[in-house]
């Protein structure tokens, strides 16, 4: 799904739930990054695989960890941004949870792209890749999923939303 919001619905209706655990924002961000590589491919007229070795899960894990370390590192400075999109619940998770967070998402994108594209190789350097759905119909169990799991991600954030909001309009009055 290169270039596609429909890796955010994943990201949202899992990571929002768990980002008393998991770094949301970093979860999130992993579900995306690794569509620079096709958009790169694609900008450079490149031979390379549109969908290539960053769309491994050795190699996504790999992307996810060196994100959920550098996410961890800026935490102190995007903390008052991600507080304010109600992305942090306000406890302080380690480092591990940052880590966790970008593997896991980095990881799920290569696992919802690999029934989708014939040129990903989830298992490199094993060239096979059968998680490939031969039929139409994959593509469409997996659009469908991601869109409904935004859906689902879509209400769970406004929730969140608006019982702050019920929450601090509550406090203001007492």
């Amino acid at each position: 799904m290169p270039f596609t919001p429909l890796h955010l619905g994943p990201a949202l209706a899992i990571g929002l739930p768990l980002r008393g655990y998991i770094h949301a924002p970093t979860f999130i961000v992993a579900n995306v990054i690794l569509d620079v590589e096709p958009l790169m491919v694609m900008f450079s007229g490149s031979s390379y695989p549109l969908h290539g070795y960053l769309h491994t899960l050795l190699l996504a894990a790999a992307v996810g960890l060196l994100l959920g370390f550098a996410m961890f590192k800026l935490e102190r400075h995007t903390r008052p941004a991600f507080n304010a999109l109600l992305l942090e619940t306000g406890n302080t998770l380690s480092a591990k949870s940052f880590v966790l967070a970008g593997v896991s998402g980095a990881m799920l994108h290569v696992l919802l792209d690999a029934p989708l594209y014939a040129d990903i190789r989830p298992f490199f350097p094993l060239a096979a890749n059968p998680l490939l759905s031969p039929s139409v119909l994959g593509g469409i169990w997996v659009s469908a999923l991601c869109v409904w799991m935004g859906i689902f991600g879509g209400v769970f954030y406004a929730a969140m939303v608006v019982v702050h909001a019920y929450k601090r309009f509550s406090a203001r009055k007492h």
